[in-house]
């Protein structure tokens, strides 16, 4: 499955990017996504679920499943807090200078998508972004697979989502 980059810089008072790349595939009950990434550093200072991941080396995957407007925002540190631990251990640590690179495998239930009943993607198109952020990082970045012409830093503008198509 082919890789795609996650590269676009939106603000120019960010402009830093660091390689991130994904893939996406499915199966009969749920999403996988794998995020490849190196940066010049790397934190995760949150280790609880549901915790500001955001601030640390993150990736995130924004869709709306069911084309309703509703959408849903699945985000990750470089330690998985949220799903599924991958390279790093599932011990939180402050900021580590020097490039680094990791990798997150996320395997996400269909009943993720809790206001939903999704049964099945094969054949629908659903318009979905993905990301790469570190708010809080020495070299702060937020990074998008489809581009969002606005002004400040905001991942939730579904209006500028892309589009998915499921095989």
């Amino acid at each position: 499955i082919t890789y795609h980059p996650i590269d676009i810089v939106n603000w120019k008072e960010y402009p830093y990017q660091p390689q991130a790349s994904f893939r996406i595939a499915y199966t009969n009950d749920a999403i996988l996504v794998h995020y490849k990434v190196v940066e010049d550093s790397v934190r995760a200072k949150y280790g609880e679920d549901n915790g500001s991941v955001w601030t640390d080396s993150c990736v995130e995957f924004f869709s709306i499943p069911a084309g309703d407007g509703i959408y849903y925002n699945l985000e990750c540190n470089c330690i998985a807090t949220i799903l599924l631990a991958a390279s790093l251990g599932r011990e939180t640590f402050e900021e580590k200078i020097g490039e680094c690179t990791w990798e997150v495998a996320l395997l996400i239930p269909y009943k993720v998508f809790f206001k939903h009943a999704i049964t099945g993607l094969d054949g629908m198109s659903i318009r979905a972004n993905f990301y790469k952020c570190g708010d809080e990082l020495q070299k702060p970045h937020f990074l998008s697979w489809n581009p969002i012409k606005i002004e400040k830093p905001d991942f939730h503008r579904p209006d500028f989502f892309g589009l998915l198509e499921f095989e």
